[in-house]
């Protein structure tokens, strides 16, 4: 179902829209204001807004500048609703970003044409923008988006002084199983493993990726040291599980996993680098304790210690 916020100050002509875009594949919002319409948008993440500029307090063009400058909202499509129809006015419009213009009285069919037009066109986009943050093997997010929400919850977990946790996890001598097997059933194990990471990995606000190779990854916000380091374990269990054969391993008869666990609540001497190198450190060290294991730093003690170092 798509989602459709209409702003005008005039309850009548919301009424009017809502008439014309009676659609069960609808759900209709309305705000009667800018500063409302900016926190529904905010909140509810329509698929598309309609605007009217002429409103008091904040107009429609600071509203959709607000819009486009919210990195949440900024890819909402915005079509002005107005009385004003001067180019002038419609240029304007477009240069803050709106997708489309149409002036009122609005006539119900160029409306409910529009806005199904514009309503495909976002579906197209955002079908786009999710097969390009999925690895195309895995069917799991890839190293782009890891990146990506990487980036927000570390913002985010900067601010509120919260704990974030990563995984960093490698198939055990998988380059012997491509050799033994062949590279079909090399991609096979790939699959099953992440499709196994995927469901473990449930919370919302969790993501687990493919990270390069045979390697995955997984944040974990709000997860300390010590409930990442279970979790690592649980993964680690699922996958032996799996009993997928592994001929060449001096580890198992099966596919097996070592994980690295780093665990940080950032400050402003630790970087996203020092928890990813962390991570990257206690994978290597799991592998070099005979594999099949987990190994966990605190990334907090990891740089102080650094810190000392240099300082003597």
């Amino acid at each position: 179902m798509s989602k459709i916020l209409i702003v005008d100050d005039v309850p009548t002509n919301i009424k009017v829209l809502v008439q014309a875009l009676k659609n069960p594949d609808y759900e209709i919002m309305a705000a009667t204001n800018g500063q409302e319409a900016l926190t529904i948008a905010n909140s509810e993440r329509p698929d598309l807004i309609l605007l009217d500029i002429m409103m008091p307090e904040m107009d429609g063009y600071e509203v959709c500048a607000q819009l486009k400058k919210n990195k949440a909202t900024e890819q909402i499509p915005v079509i002005f609703v107005t009385v004003k129809d001067e180019d002038a006015d419609e240029a304007r419009g477009l240069d803050l970003g709106a997708v489309d213009y149409i002036t009122k009285p609005i006539c119900a069919p160029i409306v409910k044409a529009r806005v199904r037009n514009h309503l495909e066109l976002k579906r197209q986009r955002d079908l786009l923008e999710k097969l390009s943050s999925v690895d195309g093997l895995t069917g799991i997010p890839n190293r782009r988006r890891f990146d990506e929400f990487m980036d927000l919850e570390w913002r985010r977990t900067s601010r509120t002084k919260s704990p974030l946790s990563i995984i960093m996890m490698d198939i055990d001598y998988f380059k012997r199983f491509n050799d033994h097997y062949g590279h079909a059933l090399g991609d096979d194990c790939l699959r099953q493993v992440a499709h196994t990471l995927s469901n473990f990995i449930k919370r919302t606000t969790d993501l687990v990726a493919r990270y390069g190779g045979e390697e995955f990854i997984c944040v974990l916000p709000l997860a300390d040291l010590k409930d990442a380091v279970a979790i690592a374990n649980r993964i680690r269990s699922n996958v032996l599980a799996l009993e997928i054969p592994h001929a060449c391993s001096s580890v198992s008869e099966f596919v097996t996993m070592s994980l690295g666990v780093a665990t940080t609540i950032p400050t402003l001497d630790i970087t996203q680098g020092n928890i990813i190198d962390a991570a990257d450190k206690a994978l290597y060290e799991a592998k070099a304790a005979g594999r099949n294991q987990v190994k966990g730093y605190y990334v907090n003690d990891i740089v102080t210690n650094q810190t000392k170092l240099n300082s003597t």
